[in-house]
């Protein structure tokens, strides 16, 4: 039985905080109220009444647990301990009094695992630093890939906040000279003189807007490509599991081209010159220069607490959101199960309330976002006041003329007013941290060959595959789905792949298409390592047909040529013998028939032969096909085989995972049985089915029981 000391250690090793006594009433709760359950489900139980919440309990066999989520609770020999992984293929079992012994990993495969997969672990800060931040870093090389526009930007910024102080001497030359004395030919040359200056200021701020304009169009386009490149390379097994986050991630780039328009940048790259114009108050009215100084203290201090209280909540904001996008992505890509379903209340019921707690967070932001503004248009008034009531005793001891005074209110909208827009634009920042987070994630996720890798282009086609001590699993699954000690498919072989659902044919099929790395072992294309060779090699060598078909947005044509390099003649020969013609036939468009993102419109056979017909036209070396055959009628299923046979060459290698392995069997040379991911049959199919008739009865015994006892729930 698992006692209290044994789940108090393994919580322990994976920094899980728990309560003692309360798991250790948990425990004698458990043994005193439960009738005989699993023992999943009466960890499930403990863990729920210590009320340690978010860990998921699996239970299931050794021989499908995958090593690398040790430690685990192991039976062995009807006692329960820690399994840790020792060097070799040694596993080190830890009893409840920690007394830990060695067993060989061959003699634990008919053992009971419970798995505890706890939550990630995330950083107290919830965003990486931005100096770490991928996305961040993008944008800030082809920021500065050319620094030419950096001395212009700079010039002219220094020469248009310059020329601004030019209004408030006007004024003051006009108050305390051309007021006094009526002088007109002084206020005609002052005149003159403001009409060039503004010339020069409307011209200078138009050059640099257009610049920078032109440079954020370029950055966006530069950024956003090489964001889109790196989001078509990523290993398809480390992909985000929500493609409405996705999709949101990738489209976080809109926010953060927006921050660096022209207008942000003028407002934050002129708040440095606000220094400036209070030294030219200081120069001017003396004392005044105080006064704005205290007051831009006060707003910068307000700005900066204002944005930290909208850090955490924007991050809210975003996380929802992306909840939300999901949601209408599930939404639209199943419309048809919902209402077949008569789920639809169910996803409204979840849309509502993803949207009500977005309307909050934003609510929340407008507030604080009123709150600082109005705090600053009251601060700038303020200024306004002080500065009016110091002017005053100013000009009572003879220090400052009215004109001074005047000019440096002039001179003080010019202090306050940048702060208030920078405020405005640092709340514009917490969402583009945000975006430049979401950018990061995608950006942090592994491709599927290295940047730094030396790839292999083999000049020969490959002859053969071979597969060694191969493991896979999925990411944060406990369930080995592939393990194959060896493997191997030679020239010329025709495979058939067999065995019940769920038995890992379609993931080795990804597997040695190249699509999914395997977490231990081998694959061998040829004479090498199949994650070494360039992947447009592996593309012309490797055709691989899923199980699941996409069509894309396009023609008819165009789905079935994606790479575009295949001739008319090849083209219309194959369509004419898979029956593919029929469907441009039937439309006036002909090859040209507009085909809508999924392939909408078209059945799911004539779907499953538009993508089969694109692996044929191309010729593979290597065949690889995922129930080819699933979704067409008897008649093109024959058709299909037949296509097949007559366009294999004899040295092509033909890998095919089926159900419906009647009229396949006529092409086959070879059967492979598959189960709970281990090849447990590979022979002639003569020989592979007189081993089925002879273990059916056994399997049929086998099927009433359930495999591994395995289930999986949240505690």
């Amino acid at each position: 039985m698992i006692t209290s000391p044994l789940l108090q250690r393994l919580l322990q090793m994976l920094g899980m905080a728990h309560d003692v006594p309360g798991l250790d009433a948990a425990v004698l709760r458990a043994d005193k109220t439960l009738p005989e359950v699993q023992p999943g489900d009466r960890v499930r139980f403990i863990l729920t009444q210590a009320q340690i919440k978010g860990v998921q309990v699996i239970q299931l066999g050794w021989r499908r647990f995958d090593l690398r989520r040790l430690p685990v609770l192991l039976q062995y020999r009807g006692d329960w301990f820690i399994a840790e992984k020792k060097s070799g293929d040694q596993v080190t079992l830890i009893d409840a009094q920690n007394q830990p012994q060695d067993i060989a990993e061959s003699d634990l495969q008919d053992c009971l695992v419970v798995c505890l997969r706890v939550p990630a672990q995330r950083s107290r800060g919830g965003t990486s630093p931005l100096a770490a931040n991928r996305a961040a870093q993008l944008i800030w090389e082809e920021l500065f890939r050319d620094r030419a526009w950096v001395g212009k930007v700079f010039v002219a910024t220094v020469v248009v906040n310059v020329l601004a102080i030019a209004s408030s001497l006007f004024t003051m030359q006009v108050y305390d000279r051309v007021v006094p004395t009526m002088a007109f030919a002084t206020l005609t040359t002052l005149v003159a003189g403001m009409l060039l200056i503004l010339a020069l200021d409307w011209s200078l701020k138009s050059v640099r807007a257009r610049i920078l304009d032109s440079l954020s169009v370029a950055v966006d386009k530069r950024v956003s490509q090489r964001v889109f490149d790196h989001l078509l390379h990523l290993r398809l097994d480390k992909q985000p599991k929500s493609l409405g986050t996705l999709a949101a991630q990738v489209g976080g780039l809109e926010s953060v081209r927006q921050f660096f328009s022209a207008g942000v940048v003028f407002s934050l790259v002129d708040l440095p010159f606000a220094l400036l114009f209070i030294v030219f108050i200081a120069i001017i009215g003396g004392p005044l220069a105080w006064v704005y100084l205290l007051l831009l203290l006060v707003a910068l201090a307000l700005g900066l607490l204002s944005q930290k209280r909208l850090q955490s909540l924007l991050r809210k904001q975003v996380v929802r959101s992306n909840e939300r996008q999901g949601v209408l992505v599930d939404a639209i890509r199943g419309a048809e199960s919902i209402r077949a379903g008569n789920a639809t209340w169910r996803f409204s019921e979840e849309w509502q309330a993803i949207t009500a707690s977005i309307d909050s967070y934003h609510i929340e932001q407008k507030a604080i976002n009123s709150a600082t503004a109005n705090a600053t248009g009251g601060l700038s008034t303020l200024a306004y006041v002080a500065a009016i009531v110091v002017g005053v005793w100013q000009i009572e001891a003879g220090l400052l003329t009215t004109g001074g005074l005047v000019a440096c209110s002039i001179l003080g909208g010019r202090v306050i007013a940048p702060v208030a827009q920078a405020v405005n634009y640092l709340t514009q920042w917490q969402g583009v941290k945000q975006s430049l987070e979401m950018v990061h994630q995608v950006l942090v996720l592994d491709l599927e060959r290295r940047p730094d890798q030396t790839l292999l282009v083999p000049e020969q086609a490959p002859e053969s595959i071979e597969l060694d001590q191969l493991r896979f699993s999925y990411p944060e699954s406990p369930v080995q789905h592939i393990r194959i000690k060896r493997l191997g498919f030679k020239s010329g072989e025709r495979v058939l792949l067999l065995g019940p659902v769920g038995c890992g044919k379609s993931t080795l099929l990804k597997i040695i298409a190249g699509l999914y790395p395997p977490g231990e072992g081998r694959v061998r294309l040829g004479d090498a390592d199949l994650w070494e060779i360039d992947p447009q090699v592996v593309a012309s060598q490797v055709g691989y047909l899923p199980q699941s078909v996409h069509l894309f947005k396009g023609t008819l044509r165009s789905n079935l040529t994606l790479s575009g390099t295949v001739g008319d003649s090849r083209l219309l020969k194959i369509t004419r013998e898979l029956g593919v013609d029929a469907i441009a036939a039937s439309s006036a468009q002909g090859m040209d028939l507009v085909i809508s993102e999924g392939g909408e419109g078209l059945s799911g056979g004539q779907r499953q032969l538009v993508a089969l017909a694109r692996v044929v036209i191309n010729q593979p070396r290597i065949w690889l096909l995922d129930e080819p055959t699933a979704s067409l009628d008897s008649e093109n299923e024959a058709r299909v085989w037949h296509v097949l046979a007559s366009n294999l060459r004899p040295e092509d290698i033909l890998i095919v995972a089926t159900h419906r392995p009647m009229q396949a069997m006529k092409l086959a040379t070879r059967l492979v049985v598959m189960q709970q991911g281990e090849v447990v049959m590979d022979g002639t199919p003569q020989d592979v089915q007189a081993q089925l008739m002879a273990n059916a009865p056994r399997a049929a015994v086998a099927a009433a029981k359930p495999l591994d006892g395995g289930n999986a729930h949240v505690a």
